[in-house]
């Protein structure tokens, strides 16, 4: 956890196969902990190809009983059906805007949200800006993408700065990001 938080968490993010990632991860996390989900990341990572959007979009019903036997990551039926459909969204997405990338970022301004807060307790689950990300997403198919999973999207890629003043991190995250 003091690694991903050092090195990952919060960093602004343009790669389209790694946005992916964080967006299956944050849905795999759904009534679980975070800790649980990063611990299994490189299961994940075997089991969904590289979280290769191109390739996810295309399994089929042996794929899922695969994954569902897969003891390295949550075996849950319809968070690994919502990563299927999420894959499909996403390349929609990404035919739309010309990237995921391009269509996240918008929410943002292409600029990361930049809080001041001194401790972890004041940070929120979501805001107006992930209840819209939610909303907007949710209307183009997309599951397991509620304005809670949406805000801790938005904070893993960068596009929230939640570390606390107090941070070494905290100043580290704040480049802005080209629209």
């Amino acid at each position: 956890m003091v690694e991903y938080h050092d090195r990952e968490w919060g960093v602004p993010l343009d790669d389209d196969k790694r946005l992916f990632e964080l967006l299956t991860l944050e849905g795999a996390q759904a009534g679980l902990s975070w800790s649980t989900i990063l611990g299994r990341r490189e299961n994940y990572r075997r089991a969904f190809d590289g979280f290769d959007p191109e390739k996810i979009a295309k399994y089929t019903a042996r794929d899922v009983s695969r994954l569902m036997g897969d003891e390295g990551i949550v075996r849950n039926r319809l968070k690994i059906l919502s990563v299927i459909n999420n894959a499909k969204r996403f390349l929609e997405v990404k035919k739309e805007f010309g990237s995921f990338d391009q269509y996240v970022w918008s929410f943002v301004d292409y600029t990361p949200i930049v809080n001041r807060f001194r401790e972890l307790r004041s940070i929120p689950s979501s805001t107006p800006v992930s209840d819209r990300m939610s909303r907007d997403m949710k209307k183009r198919g997309f599951s397991f993408i509620g304005s809670t999973i949406c805000y801790a999207f938005m904070q893993a890629a960068g596009l929230v700065n939640d570390h606390t003043l107090d941070c070494f991190r905290y100043g580290m995250s704040r480049r802005k990001k080209s629209g």
